[in-house]
């Protein structure tokens, strides 16, 4: 197995998607969508980036941004 090389990056960063809209509960227009894991697995939220009100939630990959092996090999078929 070879050593997988150590990430020169110092923190993690997610790209976050703007969505449009407002706030509910705040009224600010700075709405962005990303993975989010709470209880329960996996989820894409929408939430506020000012106050961080949930917006949306739902059900997202079983693995996250994981993609196990087994669905690459069965993929290839």
């Amino acid at each position: 197995m070879r050593p997988v090389p150590r990430p020169e990056e110092k923190t993690i960063h997610l790209q976050r998607t703007p969505v449009e809209g407002s706030c509910e509960e705040c009224g600010e227009s700075t709405l962005s969508e990303y993975p989010v894991l709470s209880e329960g697995g996996w989820w894409t939220v929408v939430k506020c980036q000012s106050c961080l009100h949930s917006v949306s939630r739902t059900k997202g990959p079983l693995f996250g941004s994981l993609e196990p092996v087994t669905n690459l090999i069965v993929g290839k078929r």
